[in-house]
């Protein structure tokens, strides 16, 4: 299996670790980058993970997994919602996160 990369909240400067995206119904709503995960090397696109930003450390919230291709000119990109059916990304997905949250415990 390939190693994929992965980076920690605290090596992302706060500005970086916030992003707005437009709901629905046209809101903009602020999330935090929770992790980036470099998939380029299997799927040719790196993932984000995300949840609403100003959480409490006890609120409970979903987190919102998009795959990231950046502008060829290095430019911001574009965020898409990866497929339900898209079993092997998810698979990796699932498998450095969870590894992301047995280093996050081992530091507290």
């Amino acid at each position: 299996m390939t190693e994929h990369t992965h980076d920690h909240d605290q090596e992302l400067e706060d500005e970086e670790r916030l992003i707005t995206l437009i709901d629905d119904e046209g809101n903009e709503v602020l999330f935090e980058v929770v992790l980036t995960i470099d998939g380029k090397e299997e799927f040719g696109k790196s993932y984000v993970l995300l949840l609403p930003a100003g959480l409490e450390d006890d609120e409970d919230a979903e987190i919102s997994v998009y795959s990231f291709t950046q502008n060829e000119d290095g430019t911001e990109g574009n965020l898409t919602p990866i497929p339900e059916d898209a079993e092997d990304e998810w698979a990796m997905i699932e498998d450095v996160f969870n590894q992301f949250q047995e280093e996050v415990e081992e530091e507290d």
